[in-house]
């Protein structure tokens, strides 16, 4: 690591093409640095926000936050327009060709803004949207949802069409010069849909695909999954290979002028894998990193770690030029494809460094990949995830990385990613879950560590959206969500996993009885008390 400062990142690194580093930090604020990491400025917004900034030709800072707010911002950091909309926005905006922007909410809502922040139009998608919206070459605006579909607009907002997938799509839409969508959904497959809305093909994985899909140079789909591998699937949906990264993906993979594919884990691993899926080398931090890898044009490679940390490998290739070769497509994720001029400029100002002498790192150990067409893994049982992922917490202090340029102090995780060791029995692990039910959002959420532990279930993976649960030799996801740091599961997730059974329990053992895989717990919950039993406003159902 060539440098690595605590800058308290909270949402993915946006990159402009001098150098310089925009992000939203835990301090809610958005932050703009030089390219190592020394500030420029900063401004106040209302909450925190995992969104990437989107930066504009003209200098422009495009941020979203949790506090439902879109922010326009001069190149000194000077707000010049800001608009409330309709909830926690978690996808980064598309910023088209015209200058207007395209914000999804968890509201359920598409917001066409114009370059001053004036509302063009809206959409109803009748589900929350954590998908970030894209633009394809003709102007279609495509995204996913909560509602298990791939959308597609037209520039003026009326629906085109809608594709079904198996399960939830957080993962967010690339697209390729023909208008075609790659996406991954929580059905554990891979997705290729044509602009016409109609399916091309699907390749299963092992665990659901949260990662949005990056398109190479060569004209692969790239993009890693839960079950620890990264794919690289050509445009008939052919595997060309498969990379095993030992842990789940849940960020973007970008490619590099040299054709290499850099992608990191959830075990804090990055790993530079070759054109035939070989492995190249590896830097190990030890912290999660569940964002995507920034490039600039200077070819300094840019990651966050767990608790904030900002990571800098410098001397290294820039990305290749294409229409997706990183997350929403440009370094400054812009979130469409580029024009002719664009990928000619995009040639221009990264030829120095595509041609420069790069700096060595260590080799990777050897890892095994799977010929092209590998056997694919059996189909587990399909889980059903609630609707509402997690806003995620504050994060805490990082420990220390692997190469780091400064010390750093110990960690003070957000969540163990095993339950607690039996100190208390799962009837102690009961009740003390169900002390600390809370509803948010009209759903009743369990502590995870303290809900796994009643049922006798392992907890893995654990991200600011998702964990993963081994219930009888399966590894099935479950949406989380954070509070105080704590990651909280919807009772309806648990009562969502295969064969499990629910019931309320009145008299002196009051609460609700659930059972999983053979064991069943009585959490304390007093289901009256904390959910209303009168109907609230629900999402518009989209029946078009």
């Amino acid at each position: 690591m060539d440098v690595f400062k605590e800058l308290r990142v909270i949402s993915g690194v946006t990159v402009s093409g001098n150098g310089e580093l925009t992000f939203v930090g835990s301090d809610a604020k958005i932050h703009r640095t030089d390219a190592t990491g020394s500030s420029r400025w900063a401004f106040p917004v209302g909450d925190i926000g995992r969104a990437y900034p989107v930066v504009t030709p003209q200098g422009v800072t495009i941020a979203a936050s949790y506090d439902d707010t879109v922010y326009a911002l001069d190149p000194a950091g000077k707000l010049l327009w800001k608009l409330k909309l309709d909830g926690d926005i978690f996808a980064t905006p598309a910023l088209r060709i015209d200058g207007s922007v395209i914000v999804a909410t968890a509201g359920g809502t598409i917001h066409a803004l114009s370059p001053a922040g004036k509302t063009l139009w809206t959409y109803k998608v009748g589900a929350p949207v954590f998908s970030s919206p894209a633009i394809g070459p003709d102007g279609t605006v495509y995204f996913g949802a909560q509602n298990n579909r791939m959308h597609a607009l037209t520039p003026g907002g009326q629906l085109k069409w809608a594709y079904t997938a198996g399960s939830l799509v957080f993962s967010s839409p690339a697209v390729g010069p023909d208008g075609s969508v790659y996406f991954g959904s929580s059905d554990r497959r891979i997705h290729a849909v044509g602009p016409d809305g109609q399916p091309k093909w699907t390749v299963l994985t092992g665990l659901f695909v949260n990662a949005s899909p990056i398109i190479t140079s060569g004209g692969l789909v790239v993009v890693g999954s839960y079950d620890g591998s990264v794919y690289a699937v050509n445009t008939s949906g052919e595997t060309e290979w498969t990379y095993r990264a030992g842990a789940g993906v849940a960020g973007s993979a970008v490619e590099l002028s040299d054709g290499s594919v850099i992608v990191p884990d959830l075990s804090g691993t990055v790993h530079a894998i070759g054109k035939a899926g070989q492995a190249l080398w590896q830097i190990k931090t030890g912290k999660k990193i569940d964002t995507g890898i920034s490039v600039s044009d200077q070819g300094s490679l840019y990651f966050v770690t767990d608790g904030g940390g900002l990571n800098i490998v410098q001397k290294q290739r820039p990305l290749a030029v294409g229409p997706w070769t990183t997350f929403h497509g440009a370094p400054n994720p812009v979130g469409r494809v580029p024009t002719p001029v664009e990928l000619q400029a995009q040639t221009q100002a990264r030829r120095a460094a595509a041609s420069a002498v790069v700096a060595a790192l260590k080799p990777a150990t050897p890892v095994a990949t799977a010929p092209a067409q590998p056997a694919r893994p059996p189909q587990p049982t399909q889980p059903t995830q609630p609707a509402q992922p997690t806003r995620p917490a504050q994060p805490t202090t990082p420990t220390q990385p692997t190469q780091p340029a400064q010390p750093t102090q110990p960690a003070q995780p957000v969540q163990p990613t095993q339950p607690a060791q039996p100190a208390l029995t799962p009837e102690q692990f009961a009740a003390a879950a169900g002390q600390q039910a809370r509803v948010a959002d009209g759903q009743l959420f369990l502590p995870l560590t303290e809900a796994a532990g009643a049922l006798g279930l392992t907890v893995r993976n654990v991200t600011v959206r998702t964990a993963t649960l081994r219930v009888q030799a399966q590894n099935l996801p479950v949406t989380v969500r954070l509070f105080d740091r704590v990651a909280f599961v919807p009772l309806a997730a648990l009562a969502d996993l295969p064969g499990a059974q629910v019931r309320l329990v009145s008299g002196a053992a009051r609460g609700v009885e659930l059972g999983v895989a053979g064991r069943t717990a009585v959490f304390p919950v007093n289901v009256a008390r904390l959910l209303s039993l009168q109907s609230g406003a629900e999402f518009a159902v989209d029946t078009r």
